[in-house]
Protein backbone atom coordinates (compact mmCIF):
# COMPACT_ATOMS: atom_id res chain seq x y z
CA UNK A 1 0.00 0.00 0.00
CA UNK A 2 1.35 3.30 -0.53
CA UNK A 3 1.96 5.94 2.36
CA UNK A 4 2.29 9.27 2.30
CA UNK A 5 5.87 10.07 1.66
CA UNK A 6 5.47 7.96 -1.34
CA UNK A 7 2.78 10.42 -2.47
CA UNK A 8 4.82 13.79 -1.30
CA UNK A 9 6.65 14.69 -4.61
CA UNK A 10 10.43 15.53 -4.66
CA UNK A 11 10.13 19.45 -4.55
CA UNK A 12 8.08 18.43 -1.27
CA UNK A 13 11.00 16.65 0.28
CA UNK A 14 13.49 18.56 -0.27
CA UNK A 15 11.30 21.96 1.28
CA UNK A 16 10.66 19.51 4.00
CA UNK A 17 14.53 18.79 4.75
CA UNK A 18 15.37 22.27 4.54
CA UNK A 19 12.72 23.45 7.25
CA UNK A 20 13.98 19.97 9.17
CA UNK A 21 17.51 21.58 8.89
CA UNK A 22 16.80 25.00 9.89
CA UNK A 23 15.46 24.36 13.07
CA UNK A 24 18.83 22.76 14.53
CA UNK A 25 20.71 25.86 13.53
CA UNK A 26 21.41 29.35 14.88
CA UNK A 27 18.70 31.55 14.43
CA UNK A 28 19.17 34.44 11.49
CA UNK A 29 20.65 37.43 12.50
CA UNK A 30 18.16 39.96 12.55
CA UNK A 31 17.74 42.46 9.96
CA UNK A 32 20.07 45.83 10.25
CA UNK A 33 16.83 48.33 11.27
CA UNK A 34 15.67 46.06 14.01
CA UNK A 35 19.70 45.66 15.57
CA UNK A 36 19.33 49.43 15.25
CA UNK A 37 15.95 49.38 17.18
CA UNK A 38 17.54 46.98 19.81
CA UNK A 39 20.80 49.17 20.45
CA UNK A 40 18.91 52.02 21.15
CA UNK A 41 16.76 50.09 23.54
CA UNK A 42 19.50 48.72 25.05
CA UNK A 43 21.05 52.19 25.58
CA UNK A 44 18.32 53.79 26.81
CA UNK A 45 17.69 50.96 29.32
CA UNK A 46 20.94 51.01 30.28
CA UNK A 47 20.34 55.07 31.07
CA UNK A 48 17.54 54.37 33.07
CA UNK A 49 19.19 51.75 35.27
CA UNK A 50 22.16 54.48 35.99
CA UNK A 51 19.61 56.87 36.91
CA UNK A 52 17.61 55.35 38.82
CA UNK A 53 20.07 52.53 40.61
CA UNK A 54 23.92 53.77 40.09
CA UNK A 55 24.70 52.78 43.97
CA UNK A 56 23.15 49.58 43.84
CA UNK A 57 24.86 48.65 40.69
CA UNK A 58 28.68 49.87 41.83
CA UNK A 59 27.60 48.12 45.29
CA UNK A 60 27.56 44.78 43.08
CA UNK A 61 30.46 45.42 41.49
CA UNK A 62 32.59 46.51 44.62
CA UNK A 63 31.40 42.80 45.68
CA UNK A 64 32.58 41.00 42.60
CA UNK A 65 36.07 42.24 43.18
CA UNK A 66 36.22 41.40 46.80
CA UNK A 67 35.22 37.75 45.88
CA UNK A 68 37.74 37.61 43.34
CA UNK A 69 40.59 38.96 45.62
CA UNK A 70 39.53 36.57 48.34
CA UNK A 71 39.33 33.77 45.65
CA UNK A 72 43.03 34.72 44.58
CA UNK A 73 44.12 34.72 48.30
CA UNK A 74 42.92 31.56 48.86
CA UNK A 75 44.98 29.85 45.72
CA UNK A 76 47.86 31.57 46.94
CA UNK A 77 50.27 29.55 49.16
CA UNK A 78 49.50 29.80 53.41
CA UNK A 79 52.09 31.52 55.15
CA UNK A 80 51.61 29.88 58.01
CA UNK A 81 53.17 26.59 56.85
CA UNK A 82 56.70 28.15 57.28
CA UNK A 83 58.88 25.09 58.23
CA UNK A 84 60.79 25.30 61.78
CA UNK A 85 62.99 22.20 61.41
CA UNK A 86 59.27 20.46 60.88
CA UNK A 87 57.75 23.61 62.28
CA UNK A 88 54.73 24.50 61.04
CA UNK A 89 52.50 27.65 62.83
CA UNK A 90 49.10 27.01 63.50
CA UNK A 91 46.47 29.67 62.07
CA UNK A 92 47.01 32.72 59.90
CA UNK A 93 50.38 34.05 59.74
CA UNK A 94 49.32 37.85 59.17
CA UNK A 95 52.95 39.83 59.92
CA UNK A 96 56.17 38.70 60.03
CA UNK A 97 59.41 40.58 61.43
CA UNK A 98 63.15 39.53 61.34
CA UNK A 99 65.66 41.17 63.87
CA UNK A 100 69.27 41.53 63.72
CA UNK A 101 70.17 38.78 66.03
CA UNK A 102 68.42 36.59 63.56
CA UNK A 103 65.16 36.04 65.45
CA UNK A 104 62.11 35.56 63.26
CA UNK A 105 58.73 36.58 64.75
CA UNK A 106 55.31 35.88 62.73
CA UNK A 107 51.94 36.52 64.19
CA UNK A 108 48.83 38.42 64.06
CA UNK A 109 49.46 42.09 65.17
CA UNK A 110 52.61 41.67 65.99
CA UNK A 111 54.01 45.17 65.00
CA UNK A 112 51.70 46.77 67.61
CA UNK A 113 54.30 49.23 70.19
CA UNK A 114 53.24 47.04 72.89
CA UNK A 115 54.93 43.82 71.65
CA UNK A 116 58.40 45.32 70.65
CA UNK A 117 61.53 43.61 71.55
CA UNK A 118 62.38 44.33 75.23
CA UNK A 119 66.27 46.06 75.05
CA UNK A 120 66.22 45.49 78.98
CA UNK A 121 64.50 43.74 81.63
CA UNK A 122 63.14 46.96 83.28
CA UNK A 123 61.59 47.55 80.17
CA UNK A 124 59.15 44.84 81.07
CA UNK A 125 57.83 46.88 84.04
CA UNK A 126 57.55 43.80 86.33
CA UNK A 127 58.03 44.17 89.93
CA UNK A 128 61.45 43.86 91.63
CA UNK A 129 60.47 40.83 93.56
CA UNK A 130 59.95 39.15 90.18
CA UNK A 131 63.42 40.42 88.71
CA UNK A 132 65.47 39.29 91.50
CA UNK A 133 66.37 35.93 89.62
CA UNK A 134 67.65 38.09 86.37
CA UNK A 135 69.73 41.02 88.22
CA UNK A 136 73.48 38.51 86.99
CA UNK A 137 72.29 39.17 83.48
CA UNK A 138 73.55 42.08 81.79
CA UNK A 139 70.20 41.75 79.78
CA UNK A 140 67.43 39.54 78.19
CA UNK A 141 68.14 36.65 76.17
CA UNK A 142 67.01 36.79 72.08
CA UNK A 143 63.69 34.12 73.20
CA UNK A 144 63.34 36.17 76.46
CA UNK A 145 63.27 39.64 74.80
CA UNK A 146 60.41 38.63 72.39
CA UNK A 147 58.48 36.46 74.25
CA UNK A 148 57.77 38.70 77.43
CA UNK A 149 55.83 41.25 75.45
CA UNK A 150 53.61 38.75 74.24
CA UNK A 151 53.18 36.40 77.61
CA UNK A 152 52.97 39.31 79.67
CA UNK A 153 49.57 40.45 77.50
CA UNK A 154 48.47 37.05 77.45
CA UNK A 155 49.30 35.88 73.70
CA UNK A 156 49.66 32.08 73.40
CA UNK A 157 52.82 31.51 71.96
CA UNK A 158 55.20 28.93 70.52
CA UNK A 159 58.83 29.38 70.99
CA UNK A 160 61.38 27.81 69.21
CA UNK A 161 65.04 27.74 70.52
CA UNK A 162 68.08 25.49 71.81
CA UNK A 163 68.78 24.67 75.15
CA UNK A 164 70.05 26.45 77.14
CA UNK A 165 69.09 30.05 76.04
CA UNK A 166 66.59 31.02 78.87
CA UNK A 167 63.77 29.32 77.92
CA UNK A 168 62.80 28.23 81.42
CA UNK A 169 62.49 31.67 82.62
CA UNK A 170 61.14 33.17 78.88
CA UNK A 171 57.91 31.29 80.04
CA UNK A 172 58.38 30.98 83.70
CA UNK A 173 58.72 34.75 85.08
CA UNK A 174 55.72 35.66 82.41
CA UNK A 175 53.62 32.33 84.33
CA UNK A 176 54.34 34.43 88.08
CA UNK A 177 53.25 37.80 86.72
CA UNK A 178 49.83 35.88 85.41
CA UNK A 179 49.62 33.91 89.07
CA UNK A 180 50.48 36.93 91.08
CA UNK A 181 47.55 39.02 89.32
CA UNK A 182 45.32 36.35 89.38
CA UNK A 183 45.57 36.68 93.23
CA UNK A 184 44.93 40.32 93.59
CA UNK A 185 41.62 39.02 92.07
CA UNK A 186 41.07 36.16 94.41
CA UNK A 187 38.61 36.42 97.62
CA UNK A 188 39.68 32.87 98.67
CA UNK A 189 42.52 32.22 100.86
CA UNK A 190 43.24 28.34 99.16
CA UNK A 191 45.58 28.06 97.30
CA UNK A 192 45.16 26.03 94.37
CA UNK A 193 47.14 25.51 91.33
CA UNK A 194 47.32 28.52 88.60
CA UNK A 195 50.39 27.51 86.16
CA UNK A 196 51.07 23.98 84.77
CA UNK A 197 54.37 23.22 82.97
CA UNK A 198 54.47 19.55 81.63
CA UNK A 199 57.96 17.99 80.60
CA UNK A 200 58.69 14.85 78.83
CA UNK A 201 61.69 13.35 81.20
CA UNK A 202 61.91 13.23 84.99
CA UNK A 203 65.44 15.30 84.86
CA UNK A 204 63.80 17.97 82.64
CA UNK A 205 60.64 18.28 84.77
CA UNK A 206 62.89 19.09 87.82
CA UNK A 207 65.55 21.06 86.04
CA UNK A 208 62.26 23.47 85.14
CA UNK A 209 61.23 23.18 88.78
CA UNK A 210 64.96 24.20 90.31
CA UNK A 211 64.33 27.44 88.20
CA UNK A 212 61.13 28.41 88.71
CA UNK A 213 60.59 27.42 92.65
CA UNK A 214 64.74 29.67 93.00
CA UNK A 215 62.75 32.31 91.16
CA UNK A 216 59.36 32.32 93.15
CA UNK A 217 60.78 32.73 95.89
CA UNK A 218 60.98 36.59 96.57
CA UNK A 219 57.43 36.64 95.56
CA UNK A 220 56.14 33.97 97.27
CA UNK A 221 55.17 31.87 94.38
CA UNK A 222 54.94 27.72 95.69
CA UNK A 223 55.83 25.28 93.53
CA UNK A 224 55.82 21.31 93.10
CA UNK A 225 57.31 19.07 90.59
CA UNK A 226 55.75 15.43 90.30
CA UNK A 227 56.89 12.90 88.17
CA UNK A 228 56.97 8.54 88.31
CA UNK A 229 59.95 6.64 89.98
CA UNK A 230 59.67 8.23 93.16
CA UNK A 231 56.84 7.88 96.21
CA UNK A 232 53.68 9.93 95.57
CA UNK A 233 53.82 10.46 99.48
CA UNK A 234 55.98 13.84 99.33
CA UNK A 235 54.09 15.36 96.21
CA UNK A 236 50.51 14.78 97.33
CA UNK A 237 51.70 16.49 100.72
CA UNK A 238 52.79 19.28 98.68
CA UNK A 239 49.74 18.99 96.69
CA UNK A 240 47.72 19.78 99.79
CA UNK A 241 49.42 22.21 101.23
CA UNK A 242 48.89 24.34 98.53
CA UNK A 243 50.90 25.36 95.56
CA UNK A 244 50.60 27.93 92.58
CA UNK A 245 52.77 25.96 90.01
CA UNK A 246 52.57 22.08 88.78
CA UNK A 247 55.78 21.34 87.56
CA UNK A 248 55.20 17.41 86.13
CA UNK A 249 55.75 14.54 83.79
CA UNK A 250 52.21 13.06 82.33
CA UNK A 251 52.05 10.02 83.62
CA UNK A 252 52.70 11.18 87.47
CA UNK A 253 50.53 13.80 86.83
CA UNK A 254 47.42 11.64 85.48
CA UNK A 255 47.45 8.91 87.90
CA UNK A 256 47.50 12.69 90.79
CA UNK A 257 44.82 13.79 88.78
CA UNK A 258 42.67 10.45 88.72
CA UNK A 259 43.27 9.92 92.84
CA UNK A 260 41.16 13.47 93.21
CA UNK A 261 44.72 15.18 95.05
CA UNK A 262 45.55 17.60 91.89
CA UNK A 263 43.04 19.77 91.36
CA UNK A 264 43.55 21.97 87.50
CA UNK A 265 40.37 23.76 87.02
CA UNK A 266 41.58 26.27 87.80
CA UNK A 267 44.93 26.70 85.86
CA UNK A 268 44.71 28.94 83.69
CA UNK A 269 48.30 29.40 82.30
CA UNK A 270 49.64 26.11 80.82
CA UNK A 271 53.24 25.32 79.05
CA UNK A 272 54.17 22.01 77.21
CA UNK A 273 58.06 21.98 76.92
CA UNK A 274 59.19 19.43 74.14
CA UNK A 275 55.76 18.85 73.30
CA UNK A 276 57.01 16.98 70.34
CA UNK A 277 59.17 14.80 72.37
CA UNK A 278 56.14 13.89 75.10
CA UNK A 279 54.09 12.54 71.99
CA UNK A 280 57.18 10.64 70.52
CA UNK A 281 57.03 9.26 74.17
CA UNK A 282 53.66 7.93 73.67
CA UNK A 283 52.32 10.29 76.04
CA UNK A 284 49.37 11.76 73.67
CA UNK A 285 46.43 10.58 75.47
CA UNK A 286 47.46 11.68 78.70
CA UNK A 287 48.47 15.12 77.71
CA UNK A 288 44.78 15.35 76.10
CA UNK A 289 43.59 13.99 79.06
CA UNK A 290 45.33 16.42 81.08
CA UNK A 291 44.66 19.20 79.47
CA UNK A 292 41.26 18.96 79.18
CA UNK A 293 41.19 19.15 83.07
CA UNK A 294 42.59 23.14 83.33
CA UNK A 295 40.34 25.77 82.58
CA UNK A 296 38.50 26.51 79.51
CA UNK A 297 39.77 30.17 79.03
CA UNK A 298 44.02 29.44 79.33
CA UNK A 299 46.96 30.72 78.06
CA UNK A 300 48.94 27.87 76.56
CA UNK A 301 52.66 28.28 75.58
CA UNK A 302 54.28 25.37 73.46
CA UNK A 303 58.06 24.96 73.09
CA UNK A 304 58.94 22.70 70.48
CA UNK A 305 62.29 21.94 68.29
CA UNK A 306 59.65 19.61 65.24
CA UNK A 307 56.06 20.70 64.33
CA UNK A 308 54.77 17.29 63.53
CA UNK A 309 51.15 16.23 62.63
CA UNK A 310 50.28 15.01 66.10
CA UNK A 311 51.94 18.40 67.86
CA UNK A 312 50.08 20.59 65.19
CA UNK A 313 46.37 18.51 66.12
CA UNK A 314 46.93 19.57 69.60
CA UNK A 315 47.59 23.12 68.84
CA UNK A 316 44.50 23.27 67.02
CA UNK A 317 42.83 21.81 69.54
CA UNK A 318 44.05 23.67 72.78
CA UNK A 319 45.35 26.93 71.50
CA UNK A 320 44.52 29.84 70.15
CA UNK A 321 43.65 30.25 66.05
CA UNK A 322 46.27 33.17 65.76
CA UNK A 323 49.62 31.80 68.23
CA UNK A 324 52.70 34.31 67.78
CA UNK A 325 55.69 32.14 66.60
CA UNK A 326 59.67 33.01 67.74
CA UNK A 327 62.15 31.44 66.46
CA UNK A 328 65.66 32.13 67.49
CA UNK A 329 68.29 30.72 65.32
CA UNK A 330 68.06 28.79 61.82
CA UNK A 331 64.34 27.01 61.16
CA UNK A 332 66.25 24.27 59.21
CA UNK A 333 67.44 20.87 61.48
CA UNK A 334 70.98 22.25 61.67
CA UNK A 335 73.68 21.00 64.33
CA UNK A 336 75.57 23.72 65.73
CA UNK A 337 78.20 25.07 64.12
CA UNK A 338 80.54 25.44 67.51
CA UNK A 339 80.82 21.43 66.92
CA UNK A 340 83.44 19.43 65.44
CA UNK A 341 81.66 16.40 64.39
CA UNK A 342 83.69 13.10 63.15
CA UNK A 343 81.94 10.28 62.04
CA UNK A 344 83.34 6.77 61.87
CA UNK A 345 81.96 3.47 60.04
CA UNK A 346 82.72 0.96 62.40
CA UNK A 347 81.81 -3.05 63.20
CA UNK A 348 79.65 -3.54 66.20
CA UNK A 349 82.51 -6.06 68.44
CA UNK A 350 85.14 -2.99 67.18
CA UNK A 351 83.17 -0.15 69.70
CA UNK A 352 83.91 -1.02 73.10
CA UNK A 353 88.12 -0.95 72.17
CA UNK A 354 87.62 1.99 70.14
CA UNK A 355 85.27 3.70 72.71
CA UNK A 356 88.16 3.04 75.59
CA UNK A 357 91.22 4.37 72.94
CA UNK A 358 89.16 7.82 72.17
CA UNK A 359 88.39 8.58 76.00
CA UNK A 360 91.95 7.89 76.66
CA UNK A 361 92.21 10.61 74.27
CA UNK A 362 89.35 13.25 75.01
CA UNK A 363 89.22 12.31 78.51
CA UNK A 364 92.89 12.20 79.47
CA UNK A 365 92.92 14.36 82.65
CA UNK A 366 89.92 12.43 83.61
CA UNK A 367 88.62 15.59 84.71
CA UNK A 368 86.53 17.17 81.87
CA UNK A 369 83.18 16.13 80.97
CA UNK A 370 82.50 13.31 78.53
CA UNK A 371 78.75 12.72 77.58
CA UNK A 372 78.02 9.46 75.92
CA UNK A 373 75.54 8.06 74.55
CA UNK A 374 73.72 5.08 74.34
CA UNK A 375 70.59 3.38 72.50
CA UNK A 376 69.09 1.06 75.11
CA UNK A 377 68.80 0.91 78.79
CA UNK A 378 70.49 -2.56 79.37
CA UNK A 379 73.08 -1.21 76.79
CA UNK A 380 73.55 1.84 79.32
CA UNK A 381 73.98 -0.79 81.49
CA UNK A 382 76.50 -2.91 80.24
CA UNK A 383 78.85 -0.05 79.09
CA UNK A 384 79.13 1.44 82.08
CA UNK A 385 79.92 -1.91 83.69
CA UNK A 386 82.57 -2.40 81.04
CA UNK A 387 84.26 1.06 81.76
CA UNK A 388 84.47 0.53 85.65
CA UNK A 389 86.49 -2.81 85.14
CA UNK A 390 88.47 -1.39 83.04
CA UNK A 391 89.39 1.38 85.72
CA UNK A 392 86.87 4.35 84.66
CA UNK A 393 85.27 6.03 87.13
CA UNK A 394 81.89 6.37 85.25
CA UNK A 395 78.28 6.59 86.10
CA UNK A 396 75.25 6.27 83.47
CA UNK A 397 71.53 7.91 83.52
CA UNK A 398 68.39 5.31 82.04
CA UNK A 399 64.94 4.47 82.67
CA UNK A 400 65.58 1.58 84.19
CA UNK A 401 67.56 3.47 86.90
CA UNK A 402 64.98 4.57 89.95
CA UNK A 403 64.88 7.74 90.35
CA UNK A 404 67.15 8.35 93.09
CA UNK A 405 70.15 6.98 91.09
CA UNK A 406 69.44 9.09 88.23
CA UNK A 407 69.22 12.12 90.05
CA UNK A 408 72.41 11.48 91.96
CA UNK A 409 74.13 10.41 88.75
CA UNK A 410 73.56 13.44 87.22
CA UNK A 411 74.04 15.69 90.12
CA UNK A 412 78.05 13.88 90.03
CA UNK A 413 78.13 14.55 86.41
CA UNK A 414 77.04 18.39 86.84
CA UNK A 415 79.56 18.59 89.67
CA UNK A 416 82.45 17.08 88.18
CA UNK A 417 82.63 14.56 90.98
CA UNK A 418 81.87 11.60 88.17
CA UNK A 419 82.87 13.76 85.27
CA UNK A 420 81.97 10.79 82.35
CA UNK A 421 78.22 9.80 82.19
CA UNK A 422 77.00 7.22 79.88
CA UNK A 423 73.16 8.13 78.97
CA UNK A 424 70.12 6.80 76.43
CA UNK A 425 68.05 9.87 75.55
CA UNK A 426 67.02 10.60 78.13
CA UNK A 427 69.63 13.20 78.47
CA UNK A 428 69.48 14.20 74.32
CA UNK A 429 66.82 16.86 74.72
CA UNK A 430 66.02 19.49 77.53
CA UNK A 431 68.76 19.54 80.30
CA UNK A 432 71.26 21.99 80.41
CA UNK A 433 74.28 20.56 81.51
CA UNK A 434 77.57 22.90 81.53
CA UNK A 435 80.87 22.49 80.37
CA UNK A 436 80.10 19.62 78.66
CA UNK A 437 83.55 19.16 75.93
CA UNK A 438 82.92 15.70 74.06
CA UNK A 439 80.16 14.00 73.40
CA UNK A 440 80.32 10.64 72.35
CA UNK A 441 77.54 8.27 70.51
CA UNK A 442 78.84 5.11 71.13
CA UNK A 443 75.22 3.88 69.06
CA UNK A 444 73.26 6.11 66.79
CA UNK A 445 70.09 7.35 67.67
CA UNK A 446 66.65 6.09 65.92
CA UNK A 447 66.22 9.57 64.50
CA UNK A 448 68.77 12.22 62.91
CA UNK A 449 66.98 14.86 65.07
CA UNK A 450 68.03 12.91 68.17
CA UNK A 451 71.49 12.50 66.81
CA UNK A 452 71.31 16.98 66.46
CA UNK A 453 70.20 16.97 69.97
CA UNK A 454 72.58 14.28 71.15
CA UNK A 455 75.51 16.59 69.84
CA UNK A 456 73.58 20.13 71.22
CA UNK A 457 74.90 18.99 74.50
CA UNK A 458 78.37 20.23 73.83
CA UNK A 459 79.28 23.35 72.31
CA UNK A 460 77.11 25.22 74.61
CA UNK A 461 77.47 29.41 75.21
CA UNK A 462 79.75 30.04 72.44
CA UNK A 463 82.09 27.44 73.32
CA UNK A 464 83.69 25.11 71.33
CA UNK A 465 82.76 20.89 71.33
CA UNK A 466 83.29 17.58 70.01
CA UNK A 467 80.99 15.30 69.13
CA UNK A 468 82.37 11.54 67.89
CA UNK A 469 79.80 9.12 66.77
CA UNK A 470 79.87 5.06 65.68
CA UNK A 471 78.46 4.92 62.59
CA UNK A 472 77.58 0.84 61.67
CA UNK A 473 75.61 -0.45 58.41
CA UNK A 474 72.72 -1.49 60.64
CA UNK A 475 72.23 2.31 60.41
CA UNK A 476 72.70 3.23 56.87
CA UNK A 477 68.96 4.08 56.23
CA UNK A 478 70.09 7.23 57.41
CA UNK A 479 73.11 7.87 56.15
CA UNK A 480 71.70 10.62 53.83
CA UNK A 481 70.66 12.64 56.15
CA UNK A 482 73.18 12.53 58.65
CA UNK A 483 75.48 13.47 55.16
CA UNK A 484 73.24 16.42 54.90
CA UNK A 485 73.64 17.41 58.03
CA UNK A 486 77.27 17.20 58.18
CA UNK A 487 77.57 19.16 54.82
CA UNK A 488 75.47 22.11 56.36
CA UNK A 489 78.07 22.02 58.83
CA UNK A 490 80.56 21.99 57.00
CA UNK A 491 82.34 19.40 58.03
CA UNK A 492 84.06 16.26 56.85
CA UNK A 493 82.25 13.18 55.46
CA UNK A 494 84.13 10.00 55.81
CA UNK A 495 84.01 7.91 52.02
CA UNK A 496 82.98 5.19 54.03
CA UNK A 497 79.88 6.85 54.94
CA UNK A 498 79.01 7.96 51.20
CA UNK A 499 79.25 4.40 50.18
CA UNK A 500 76.15 3.96 52.23
CA UNK A 501 74.57 5.97 49.63
CA UNK A 502 73.62 9.71 50.14
CA UNK A 503 69.24 9.55 49.08
CA UNK A 504 67.25 11.12 51.67
CA UNK A 505 63.75 10.18 51.78
CA UNK A 506 61.91 13.60 51.89
CA UNK A 507 59.94 13.73 54.82
CA UNK A 508 57.61 16.46 53.38
CA UNK A 509 53.63 17.24 54.14
CA UNK A 510 51.57 20.30 53.50
CA UNK A 511 51.68 20.93 57.20
CA UNK A 512 54.73 21.30 58.03
CA UNK A 513 57.28 20.94 55.44
CA UNK A 514 60.56 19.24 55.09
CA UNK A 515 62.59 18.09 57.58
CA UNK A 516 66.12 18.60 55.64
CA UNK A 517 67.63 20.52 52.83
CA UNK A 518 69.94 19.18 50.17
CA UNK A 519 73.10 20.27 50.68
CA UNK A 520 75.48 20.33 48.12
CA UNK A 521 79.07 18.65 48.08
CA UNK A 522 81.29 21.75 47.71
CA UNK A 523 80.10 23.07 50.88
CA UNK A 524 83.07 24.12 53.11
CA UNK A 525 85.53 22.14 54.73
CA UNK A 526 85.00 21.78 58.72
CA UNK A 527 88.57 23.57 60.82
CA UNK A 528 90.14 21.26 63.50
CA UNK A 529 89.40 22.17 67.11
CA UNK A 530 91.36 21.24 69.77
CA UNK A 531 91.86 21.36 73.55
CA UNK A 532 94.52 21.89 75.63
CA UNK A 533 93.71 18.29 77.06
CA UNK A 534 94.28 16.57 73.62
CA UNK A 535 96.90 14.61 72.51
CA UNK A 536 98.65 16.91 69.86
CA UNK A 537 97.83 14.01 67.25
Amino acid sequence: MPTINDSLTKSDKKSKNKDHKRKHQDPEPESEPALESTKKDKKKKKKDELANGSELELSEKKKKKKKKQKTEQEQEPKKDEDVVGAVAVVGGVDEVRQSEDNVVVSGKDINDPKYKALSTFAESNLSDELLECCKNFAKPSPIQSNSWPFLLHGRDFIGIAKTGSGKTLAFGIPAMNHILNKRKNKTSKKVTPLCLALAPTRELAQQIYDVISEAGKPSGVRSVCVYGGTSKGPQISALKSGVDIVVGTPGRLKDLIEMGVCQLQEVSFVVLDEADRMLDMGFEPEVRSILSQTNSVRQVVMFSATWPQAVHQLAQEFMDPNPVKVVVGSEDLAANHDVMQIVEVLEDRARDERLVTLLEKYHKSRRNRVLVFVLYKKEASRVENMLQRRGWKVVSISGDKAQRARTEALQLFKDGSSPLLIATDVAARGLDIPDVEVVINYSFPLTTEDYVHRIGRTGRAGKKGVAHTFFMKENKGLSGELINVLREAGQNVPTNLLNFGTHVKKKESKLYGAHFKEISADAPKATKITFDSDDED
